[in-house]
């Protein structure tokens, strides 16, 4: 049930990639999450994203704690808009569970992500509610403390703000790469009503 829930989930993605442009992530910047954590207890870092035509770029700092099969992050930062809009203060969070586990039948893994978050400032608060799920598998090198997990994330956005309320959708695609045991640094784009890059350097504990 799970599996044909992800796999619904990922259809309805692409199906819909170009139904709406206004939505984005928890705080609407390009960075996606891959199907699980790297870190044992919690981490703390940075991200530097461009949003493609939302703002010129955004730099966010985050933290993440981790239990068991799930985890939950708070970030904060800012976005340079464009135009009249200016500067946007981002804030917001997210929650993460694993609810598929590779076989021989499924061969990736599979998170639940929740998230909510805000975007304040010139112009118009929005505020984002993306349910999405991930998809990918962890592949670690033979000798070395170095690990990739790339994945596919599609989400579903409602958007609430002074206007009429939305609905986007959107892909993200990335890679997490652990190349010590503090050090990850993650890298993200977005397909849809999330476009853009972003990439994250992260301290793992």
């Amino acid at each position: 049930m799970r599996r044909r829930l992800c796999g619904g989930l990922l259809v309805a993605a692409f199906v819909a990639l170009s139904a709406s442009e206004s939505a984005a992530q928890e705080t609407g910047t390009p960075i996606f999450k891959a199907p699980y954590r790297s870190f044992t207890n919690h981490e703390f870092g940075a991200s530097l994203s461009d949003p493609g035509d939302a703002a010129d770029f955004a730099l966010e700092g985050f933290y993440r704690y981790g239990r068991g099969n799930n985890d939950f992050s708070l970030r904060a930062g800012f976005a340079d808009g464009t135009g009249a809009l200016g500067t946007r203060f981002l804030i917001g969070g997210d929650f993460r569970t694993r609810v598929v586990s590779y076989s021989e039948s499924f061969p990736l893994d599979g998170a639940l992500t929740v998230g909510l978050g805000t975007s304040l400032g010139d112009g118009p608060d929005l505020f984002y509610i993306p349910v999405g799920v991930s998809l990918g598998r962890r592949f670690e090198l033979e000798g070395s403390k170095t690990s990739f997990i790339p994945y596919v994330h599609p989400v579903l956005v409602p958007v609430l703000g002074p206007g009429p309320d939305d609905v986007g959708f959107a892909l993200g695609l990335g890679v997490d790469v652990r190349f010590s045991d503090r050090w990850a640094i993650r890298a993200s784009g977005g397909l849809g009503d999330i476009e853009g890059v972003g990439v994250s350097l992260t301290y793992i504990q």
